[in-house]
């Protein structure tokens, strides 16, 4: 899977899945425009690596959507493949769901996705072909309790991709959404806290409610989001992959 003239957009990058799918991509090879709010946390996550560039700006925001892309194409010359993994969540039952929690968890779990993968296209047409895979979630499968607004946003993002993975397969792109279950990261440990829980004692009950009795780590979303870029999964589109140790089963 080594790609060495390749280039990839990751948005979310400054920590968690994104952070990890940055990291994978520059391993095997391609150039990375690592993309999130935060310019200080964006550097932190991919020190070291050398072939990572960071874009730093709200992503929620189309014309932002627009710049990045134009930014990436000026510098690398092209965008073969565009991760969206920036997300967030808000513990909260439907009464419970303040406005501005909704209008927060679509904003960045749905419309930055869309607005991306919208200004993306173009270039990807342009050049012949690429891959957009979208962090869903196993919630975007079904349902979980207080996390309404973030179920229907990752379900909108599951058939948002399933949507645009028809509109655009005669045009050599896919695009498929990876939903994991409970993953090892910072959102893990903030929803234990907007819960009012002991952080390691939920991690441990989420590991232990998996059937394979751990958390899924990140770097294994990163490795997965890598191959479905990758040619030897040439014939998957329009998916929606669960990795959850076995969870959706």
């Amino acid at each position: 899977m080594q790609s060495s003239s390749k280039t990839v957009i990751v948005t979310g990058a400054s920590s968690g899945i994104g952070a990890a799918t940055a990291r994978a991509f520059a391993d095997v090879g391609y150039r990375v425009m690592a993309a999130g709010r935060n310019a200080e946390r964006l550097h932190t996550a991919v020190a070291g690596l050398e072939t990572v560039s960071v874009w730093s700006g709200d992503l929620c925001d189309p014309q932002a959507c627009s710049d990045l892309v134009s930014d990436t194409l000026d510098m690398f010359g092209g965008v073969d493949v565009l991760v969206n993994s920036a997300g967030v969540i808000h513990r909260a039952r439907t009464d419970e769901t303040t406005d501005h929690q909704w209008r927060e968890t679509m904003a960045v779990n749905l419309d930055a996705v869309f607005y991306l993968s919208r200004a993306v296209l173009s270039a990807m047409h342009a050049q012949g072909g690429g891959a957009i895979i979208n962090i869903a979630s196993d919630w975007g499968l079904q349902g979980g309790e207080r996390a309404a607004a973030y179920c229907a946003s990752k379900g909108a993002v599951v058939m948002l991709s399933k949507a645009m993975a028809l509109d655009h397969a005669a045009e050599n792109i896919r695009i498929n959404a990876i939903c994991p279950g409970d993953v090892n990261t910072p959102m893990l440990a903030a929803e234990a806290r907007q819960r009012g829980l002991d952080v390691a004692e939920t991690i441990a009950a989420c590991a232990a409610e998996s059937p394979n009795g751990r958390l899924t780590e990140p770097e294994e979303v990163a490795a997965l989001a890598v191959f479905l870029a990758s040619d030897q999964a040439r014939a998957i589109n329009g998916v929606a992959l669960p990795i959850d140790g076995g969870a959706s089963a």
